[in-house]
């Protein structure tokens, strides 16, 4: 599946969907969230809700 249709089916509510893109963009999230060599998982948490907010409000 590409990923303008997986993007198409996650705005669409398939939590399937939703649940891969966050798995695809995981690593970028946790490279993001180490603060001072730690893991920070409330600031991992945050991007995840961006994440989630940003598939919501994609245009096409």
């Amino acid at each position: 599946m590409n990923f303008e249709h997986l993007l198409r089916c996650a705005q669409g509510g398939d939590e399937h969907a939703v649940a891969e893109i966050l798995q695809m963009y995981r690593p970028l999230l946790i490279k993001n969230s180490i603060i001072q060599g730690q893991l920070d998982e409330d600031l991992y948490q945050e991007l995840c809700l961006i994440v989630l907010k940003c598939i919501k409000h994609f245009r096409w």
